[in-house]
């Protein structure tokens, strides 16, 4: 028997598509990226004004970077999908590659919650925690700026 045949069609999947409908393909998801991209910028500008002005809505500001994360994530995608070639591959593939990553990300999430809960907690029940980790230099400056400050009341 023919062995083609007796692969799977999963197996037998060709990729390659013309070169013709690739070329636009690049060309669609490299406007879209731009476009995106420009976005991105504008809203950053938008952001660095609102700090800039007397009162900064810190609402406002956090939904602007929240948008901002979700273009980042949906250019990533698109770079993910046509230009590393991801989104022709069968399902599969798809998730061996992206759970890892996903996991990874609640990873670095996990590490940087932990140490900054344990720095929090540190600073909480440990009161000699700051005074023991002030330089020398600046308790010096301090025991030198008192008895100048109590000459001139005197």
């Amino acid at each position: 028997m023919d062995q083609h045949k007796l692969a799977s069609p999963e197996m037998t999947f060709q990729h390659h598509t013309d070169d013709a409908e690739f070329k636009k393909r690049v060309k669609k998801t490299t406007i879209l990226l731009s476009v995106i991209t420009v976005i991105e910028l504008a809203i950053g500008l938008i952001i660095y004004t609102m700090h800039k002005g007397e009162s900064p809505s810190e609402f406002l500001i956090l939904v602007f970077k929240g948008v901002v994360c979700i273009l980042t994530l949906a250019k990533a995608y698109y770079i993910v999908s046509v230009f590393m070639h991801l989104g022709d591959e069968i399902r599969n593939m798809i998730m061996t590659i992206v759970v890892p990553l996903l996991l990874f990300i609640w990873f670095i999430a996990a590490f940087i919650l932990d140490g900054n809960s344990y720095k929090n907690l540190r600073n909480e029940f440990d009161p000699y925690f700051k005074e023991s980790t002030m330089p020398k230099k600046h308790h010096a400056n301090e025991a030198e700026k008192v008895p100048a400050h109590k000459s001139e009341k005197e």
